[in-house]
């Protein structure tokens, strides 16, 4: 039995999907199938190639999942579990194969907080957060953990809202908006949600055991006028060839970041086709399974499973 060094009990507030449409209503029906097809490409070229475990933070209802074919195992993280139902129903009824190549579950379902992972350190060899980092409080406790649970040379995705987009500081010369896109503190302009200036957040990133290895603008025409008059196949194809200048500069209103988790102590990658839960209250693994909860050996919690889910919520 061992245990992860403990942090503050009281964690930063989370945005809450729980019984949201959220996937039918903004993606299905939103007319947002340029930014889906958009973030596809820029998932295709910054994903490894192939990997055995992948945490998706914020999986929601498996918008992206399917685009990690790649790895043996993926675990869909959500703090919502209704989002999470939809997800397991959704993949399900895509007949998408429900054991991996090894016979262990290919997708395990986990309602969870950000701020405390539930798993062992070094158990995930990538780890991604598309459309999730805008509605969290304090990213870089976020960063912390998500460092935590990642193999040493792992890969994490992550997609942030810009605040240093080109139309905010058009808006911002021309008098349209008070706020400063220039400035590096994180813009919340409605509770819960935010835009971060890139070079904060690379900070964030590299404060906190990470190198970057790319940077990608996404859905850079991303506007109405835009949408009327070109076909979806013309700005997908645009967006493409726009993306990888997000080497030199970040100007879309989309931002996704490849970046290499580095340990001091070097640790491999997780080769076991197990997953090491760890108790988010008193951060002790491994814990102990029975077929409706596991258990933490040392403070006793009980955290039950339920239509596949295990549910690890604290906060």
């Amino acid at each position: 039995m061992e245990q992860i060094p403990s942090e503050p009990s009281s964690l930063p507030p989370l945005c809450n999907y729980e019984n949201s449409d959220y996937q039918t209503t903004f993606w299905e029906q939103g007319g947002r199938e340029y930014e889906d097809q958009a973030e596809a490409i820029a998932l295709k070229h910054l994903l490894p190639r192939q990997g055995q475990w992948l945490l998706e933070i914020g999986a929601g209802a498996g918008r992206n999942t399917p685009r990690y074919h790649a790895f043996q195992h993926i675990v869909l993280l959500d703090y919502s579990l209704t989002q999470l139902q939809q997800a397991r129903a959704r993949l399900s009824a895509a007949d998408s194969p429900p054991l991996s190549s090894d016979g262990f579950a290919r997708y395990i379902y986990v309602a969870a907080n950000a701020y405390r992972l539930p798993f062992a350190p070094h158990s995930f060899d990538c780890v991604t957060t598309i459309r999730v980092l805008h509605h969290l409080a304090d990213v870089p406790l976020a960063i912390q953990e998500i460092h935590r649970v990642m193999s040493n040379n792992g890969v994490l995705v992550m997609e942030f809202a810009n605040k240093h987009n080109l139309k905010a500081i058009l808006r911002y010369w021309l008098g349209k908006q008070t706020w400063n896109p220039f400035s590096l503190e994180p813009l919340e302009f409605v509770k819960l949600n935010f835009d971060f200036h890139p070079s904060w957040m690379e900070q964030q990133l590299t404060q906190n055991g990470f190198t970057i290895q790319e940077k990608r603008n996404v859905s850079s025409l991303r506007l109405g006028i835009l949408k009327k008059v070109l076909p979806l196949s013309s700005l997908v194809h645009l967006d493409a060839l726009l993306q990888p200048s997000g080497k030199w500069f970040q100007f879309a209103p989309s931002i996704f970041f490849r970046a290499s988790a580095l340990h001091h102590s070097a640790s491999p990658s997780q080769s076991s086709s197990f997953l090491v839960f760890a108790c988010p209250q008193c951060r002790t693994y491994p814990l102990t399974s029975t077929p409706t909860a596991y258990i933490c050996p040392s403070c006793g919690h009980e955290w039950s499973i339920h239509d596949d889910i295990v549910d690890f919520r604290i906060g």
